[in-house]
């Protein structure tokens, strides 16, 4: 953060800009420090920074000096010191998501290789594998992908601050034109100044828990912001590639993904998220999407000025001298008075008076579009169709007039106790008291029936939180939904329970309903349980010939430790391929990801590639949580890369599946598995004194005070690991560096004598999926740190429990051990140097804010009421966040 030096650029290498970058928006932050802080402040700084960096060097023996020096400053100082490190690596950040939107123009100039992933590089491979173009073509027009926005507590910058970072991006894209002139880059670098004042000058921490609408707003405007540019940009893109490598015409129509969301429809274990709350969501998506077409079509209205038109535009309008103005203006009027509409109802103001027709559907918008866009065709003018007119068709076939589906989630239970309720009314016996058999036979006969609940029992208050939801989809139709997600499903009578609720609840047009299986015996259970539901003849006339299943990443894994659930995962999947081509039934799986390792995060590229034969089949959902959506949405140049990277691998899943693992493969991942489990079950269910160490070594009770999320921490008071949220147990461990639950259990598996090592590294060279779970070990193993994490055992545990802690230090550095055995490498990380450079150059950073925020715990446990404390706490989370970039 000191003034910089001048940066020797050097030859061919692509490091050099972005160490231009983060040298420069160090400078600015020290100087705004000293400007604002004082130069006291700024001297302590600098004096950790060197210290930390001297360790992280060699020098160990400093490594006391370290908590000592912090320990000495006086709060106000220490709330400051915790600030600057956060913020520089909040801008560090910015400049390597700068980076690589940089180095993907690099890679798009004449004449340079395709970047892996693209889908020039994707397209030119499958053709030198030998798939036909016509086979490609036919595998991208059957290609869906779907990403699903989900609001999950990990998100730790607020919005405000976050347009603020946004400016510093689009300042740092302007200082790459080689044609500035000299006060050019002065006013640029002002700029930088500004905003880093701005930032500065911002209470970074949130004073209020936000509401499911804050979430909602949030997920909108990153379509907004970014989504929406990056869509028609990437097509166009894709046009390119499909006419080098096809030798055809990309049609004008095809969307490859859409978009979901579960913010404001997500109430599995958040009563926050009421009937109400879910109806109100839905006049958000209107209004945004109201707002959004009625600004394209207005910028449409300036530009089609042309008085020629063919026969069926002119007989639509009649002879007038602007056709085009003609037909679209009352598009435009409906448009406004769409919003208008939805803003006074969301807001509960008098609703304006209009002659205009809302829009409710995407036809209407589309089809006079299309009338623009065949006569434009029709009478020479294609280049013109296909410029903003194009563009904003391909976004109405992207985003609907909502922008993203909703999709609504409830936990299965409480469908079980809205039945109970009724037959108990009814005087028959409870549902819950029945075999499964009795439960389908009698949800069957419901859903036959088609007899509505009575309206006194629809009006029960204490089945309303249920009930309600049932009511929002029949008012508004399936035009604005997605699916409707059951999570913690196990049998086949808890999709006809969702089934038969939505007859009776008089919705006409039903959600698809969907399964989420999330613990290890359910996922296990998970190909007999669809096998049941598709043996019912009637249940398979309902779905069209696809059927969707959801799987839980999250919490299998939290149940089970991460090596055996993503081997239950990659069986549950092979099995439910197997049972929908028994019924020949399509089927859709949507993974459950999150950022981290231990919730299924990790490169999109390798996790395609890593799923079991025939298990994408060109169709995909996948959900996209926490800050992942900032990292990989936030910015336009961003969100390209990304689509791109979806794209690509889910056409080279479709047509290149990886390998089908051998029999010895299976026999010993099973032998890993359970090894894994029983380890990981002993260790976090057994042991009595493990919840009390997570408690005390992590800082997870205090993470409540954050105001980063609407959901509670646990999805039912009370408990131990069980009821804990995945989010909070990994967002734990990740603030004191010890990463517990993607490794835990993995040491007792992969121990073993030196025949076993060399069937692990045979299965590590020709298997993408065990070779996936070992990479992205070895990199959580990289980000992983047993000084920092023993600092805090140190500090916060009590004695009778660090023995405990021991132990886990043990298998940490036996796992470590074997993951360099079976990978073959020197040292972590070692095929991945950019990464390994990125995680040590943000260390000397994080360091401080750990040994902070352990001593601010310490403190804030003998005085919890200490407001100063527990905002330097909450600065040091958003820093230790900021610097591990995957949080949650």
């Amino acid at each position: 953060m000191t003034r910089a030096k001048a940066i020797k650029q050097r030859p061919n290498d692509p490091l050099s800009p972005l160490r231009r970058d983060v040298s420069l928006l160090g400078e600015i932050l020290g100087d705004t420090i000293k400007d604002q802080a004082g130069t006291s402040v700024f001297h302590a700084v600098e004096k950790v920074r060197t210290l930390s960096k001297s360790i992280r060097e060699g020098a160990t023996h400093k490594a006391v000096v370290l908590p000592k020096l912090l320990g000495a400053l006086p709060k106000k100082d220490l709330r400051e010191l915790t600030r600057a490190f956060a913020f520089f690596l909040n801008l560090s950040t910015i400049a390597e998501q700068h980076h690589r939107i940089r180095r993907r123009h690099d890679y798009r100039k004449a004449g340079a290789a395709p970047q892996k992933g693209s889908l020039d590089e994707v397209l030119a491979r499958l053709r030198k594998n030998g798939k036909s173009s016509t086979a490609i073509i036919k595998a991208l027009l059957e290609q869906k992908v779907e990403l699903v926005l989900t609001a999950h507590p990990t998100e730790i910058v607020r919005r405000t601050i976050f347009e603020k970072y946004r400016r510093i991006a689009d300042t740092l894209w302007q200082l790459d034109r080689v044609d500035l002139d000299a006060s050019e880059v002065e006013a640029a670098h002002e700029t930088l100044r500004r905003e880093v004042l701005a930032c500065w000058l911002t209470d970074e921490i949130r004073r209020t828990r936000p509401t499911p609408l804050d979430e909602v707003r949030a997920g909108l405007t990153v379509i907004e912001k970014s989504l929406w540019d990056a869509v028609p940009n990437l097509l166009r893109d894709l046009e390119g590639a499909w006419r080098r490598h096809l030798r055809s015409e990309m049609p004008a129509d095809w969307m490859p993904f859409s978009f979901g969301s579960w913010m404001g429809g997500d109430r599995d274990g958040n009563p926050n998220v009421t009937p109400e709350m879910t109806e109100k969501t839905l006049y958000l998506h209107r209004w945004y999407g109201a707002k959004l077409y009625a600004h394209e079509v207005e910028d449409l209205l300036g530009r089609l000025s042309m008085s020629h038109a063919n026969p069926a535009l002119r007989e639509r309008v009649g002879d007038v001298a602007e056709p085009y103005r003609a037909i679209l203006r009352p598009l435009h009027r409906r448009l406004i008075a769409t919003m208008a509409y939805y803003d006074a109802v969301f807001y509960g103001k008098t609703i304006p008076e209009t002659e205009e027709k809302l829009i409710t559907d995407v036809e209407e918008i589309r089809e006079p579009l299309r009338f623009c866009y065949d006569s434009l065709v029709s009478i020479g003018a294609k280049r013109m169709a296909d410029g903003r007119l194009k563009d904003l068709l391909r976004r109405l076939a992207c985003f609907g007039v909502g922008l993203a589906k909703l999709d609504l989630r409830q936990e299965s239970t409480k469908h079980t106790e809205v039945w109970d309720a009724w037959t108990k009314r009814k005087g028959e016996p409870l549902f819950s008291e029945r075999s499964e058999e009795d439960r389908i036979a009698y949800l069957e006969a419901q859903i036959e029936a088609g007899e509505a609940f009575d309206a006194e029992f629809l009006a029960d208050e204490d089945l309303f939180p249920v009930l309600g939801v049932f009511g929002v989809i029949a008012k508004n139709g399936r035009e604005l939904f997605g699916a409707y997600l059951i999570s913690m499903a196990r049998n086949a009578s808890d999709v006809l329970a969702v089934e038969a609720l939505q007859a009776k609840c008089g919705v006409k047009a039903a959600l698809r309903v969907v399964p989420l299986f999330e613990k290890i015996s359910d996922l296990q259970q998970a190909g007999h349980t669809l096998d049941r539901l598709l043996s019912l003849t009637s249940y398979r006339s309902r779905l069209h010939g696809r059927q969707e299943v959801m799987l839980g990443y999250s919490d299998s894994a939290k149940d089970g430790g991460r090596l055996t659930a993503n081997w239950e995962l990659y069986r549950a999947q092979e099995a439910l391929v197997a049972v929908g081509k028994k019924h020949g039934v399509r089927l859709t799986l949507f993974h459950g990801r999150g950022g981290t390792v231990s919730r299924g995060g990790g490169p999109t590229y390798q996790a395609l590639a890593a799923q079991p034969p025939g298990s994408v089949d060109g169709s995909l959902r996948v959900t996209e949580q926490g800050e992942m959506i900032q990292a990989k949405f936030g910015f336009t140049e961003l969100a390209l890369r990304s689509l791109e990277v979806y794209t690509g691998a889910t056409l080279s899943a479709t047509l290149c599946p990886p390998p089908k693992p051998t029999a010895a493969w299976r026999k010993r991942m099973d032998e890993l598995s359970g090894k894994a489990l029983a380890s990981f079950r002993a260790r976090v269910q057994e042991d009595e004194g493990f919840v009390r160490y997570f408690q005390q070594a992590t800082p997870v009770n205090e993470l409540g005070t954050l105001n980063i999320g609407s959901r509670p921490a646990r999805r039912k008071a009370g408990g131990g690991i069980e009821t804990l949220r995945a989010i909070p147990w990994i967002f734990g461990w990740t603030q004191t560096r010890l990463l517990l639950p993607p490794w835990l259990g993995f040491a007792a598996a992969l121990e073993g004598s030196k025949e076993e090592t060399a069937a692990l590294r045979a299965m590590y060279r020709d298997w993408p999926f065990f070779r996936s779970k070992v990479d992205l070990l070895e990199m959580v193993l990289a980000k992983a740190d047993l000084r920092i994490a023993r600092h805090y055992h140190d500090r916060l545990v009590e004695p009778a429990l660090k023995p405990l802690g021991e132990k886990l230090f043990e298998e940490l550095e036996t796992v470590r051990r074997s993951v360099l055995r079976i990978s073959g490498h020197r040292t972590l990380l070692e095929d991945n140097p950019v990464l390994q450079r990125s995680v040590q150059l943000r260390n000397p950073y994080v360091d401080p804010l750990n040994h902070i925020q352990a001593e601010i715990l310490w403190q804030l446990r003998q005085n919890e009421d200490d407001t100063e404390l527990l905002d330097i706490f909450r600065l040091s989370v958003n820093g230790i966040a900021a610097g591990m970039r995957n949080t949650g």
